[in-house]
């Protein structure tokens, strides 16, 4: 059997997704350790994983969220906020990490070290010459590639001379006014473990991984001409029955009724975004409307309409089920368990990844993007009608939904990561652009 170092940045859209393939590995008679913030350790135990922490608490913003840890943060918009959740959160901790992931390999060797996409210090360590390295997607596919603007932008893909020179413009732009400081910190950190300087962006580590599971269908993902050879589209892993959790009262009106379903995900919570904007626009709609705060307190949302429920926490496993519409701010996650569950849906978001995510909306044809953080109730009143009244949508996000079913889930995850680790993974051939760009010291 074989032995698994998992890590991931303390955030909950970064570790939870993955608890699902842990447990799988473990089924299987493998041995799973888990290094990330303290705030995961009852789900990682619940998994059957051994629980590993960060060791210095600067780099653990798991029990508190990112506001609270970096105060700096709440008075921080667009450009701005992006650079320093990029350098912060992501980046900073780099040295830290290869430090603790060095003491976990000494004091229990592993077969292959098991990373999200935005763990740099799992890449650092594979070249200073660790475990084979597996990533996981827990958003759009980062690479960068000659058929799509710079990650981040939002924009459609463009092929041809004239995109390509397009895609080339703004990937020099971006690297300069928005991926300069991270790219610094990064190259800090590599000189300090004697690796040469990078020149690609943070989204070209990923590139350097043996393996990289992507947690969605194919069909949600642009198709470009030059996709790493590495990347195997698993689909979304079912996530954990709760045993603890009992249906609200209102369990029953589900049944017999066109259910709209509201969600912000976990970091961008402010309720005036989409959900205060959902409710109103909804309000005098035929259907019945299910909000979820992801931890707000739902009494904070005052009088609500007369077809509005609003929780705190619903399994969306539970939920979707019964759900016709995805009313999403582009939270990966969530959107990829509507896509498993059939469910098109409305994107209005633009924070984060959100406006990748919510573009891929769009463009796989399972539903509409508002281009907006903040829809007016109007535009949400629209989008959910025409989502409804056209049939286009929910075929697409069935086919999604066949995708993800024949993709495998944690099951295939885990067959893929048995034969990272021992040794019997075939060889992926690497498209010619991906294989100059598998060393991020040298991407272009």
């Amino acid at each position: 059997m074989s032995r698994f170092l998992f890590a991931t940045i303390p955030a909950v859209g970064h570790t939870v997704p993955a608890l699902p393939i842990a447990r799988a590995l473990v089924e299987r008679g493998h041995t799973v350790r888990w290094y990330t913030g303290a705030a995961f350790e009852g789900k990682i135990a619940a998994a059957g994983a051994r629980f590993r922490p960060i060791t210095d608490p600067a780099f653990d913003y798991s029990l508190v969220g990112l506001d609270q840890h970096f105060p700096r943060r709440r008075a921080l918009s667009g450009l701005k906020k992006l650079r320093f959740d990029l350098v912060q959160a992501l980046a900073k901790p780099a040295p830290n990490q290869v430090q603790d992931l060095t003491a976990l390999l000494r004091e229990e060797p592993a077969d292959a070290v098991v990373t999200d996409t935005a763990f740099i210090g799992g890449i650092l360590l594979q070249e200073l010459g660790g475990p084979p390295l597996a990533g996981f997607g827990i958003s759009v596919l980062p690479f960068p590639s000659r058929d799509l603007a710079p990650f981040g932008t939002g924009l459609a893909p463009a092929t041809g001379p004239p995109g390509r020179l397009r895609n080339r413009m703004l990937d020099g732009f971006t690297r300069q006014a928005v991926y300069r400081p991270v790219t610094a910190e990064i190259n800090r950190t590599r000189r300090v473990f004697g690796l040469p300087a990078a020149t690609g962006t943070i989204f070209s580590y990923p590139l350097a991984t043996a393996l990289y599971l992507q947690f969605s269908p194919p069909g949600f993902e642009y198709d470009v001409s030059d996709l790493p050879g590495q990347v195997a589209f698993v689909g979304p892993p079912r996530p954990a029955v709760d045993p603890g959790w009992r249906p609200p009262s209102w369990w029953d009106e589900l049944s017999g009724r066109r259910v709209v379903l509201i969600n912000q995900g976990t970091i961008a919570t402010d309720a005036d975004q989409l959900i205060r904007p959902a409710l109103a626009g909804l309000a005098g709609e035929d259907v019945l409307v299910v909000a979820v705060t992801g931890g707000g307190d739902p009494a904070e949302l005052g009088p609500l309409p007369a077809n509005a429920r609003v929780e705190r926490f619903i399994p969306f496993d539970q939920l979707l089920p019964w759900v016709d519409v995805f009313v999403t701010n582009g939270g990966y996650g969530g959107v990829q368990l509507a896509l498993s569950h059939g469910v098109p849906m409305v994107g209005a978001g633009r924070t984060e990844d959100k406006i990748e995510v919510t573009a891929r909306i769009a463009a796989s044809g399972v539903g509409v993007n508002l281009r907006t953080q903040t829809p007016k109730p109007a535009a949400v009143r629209a989008a959910v009608v025409a989502v409804l009244g056209d049939s286009r949508y929910a075929a697409a996000a069935r086919r999604m939904q066949a995708e993800i079913a024949q993709a495998g889930r944690e099951t295939r995850a885990a067959e893929l990561l048995e034969q990272l680790a021992d040794g019997s993974a075939p060889r992926r051939s690497v498209p010619r652009q991906g294989r100059r760009s598998i060393d991020p010291a040298r991407s272009q």
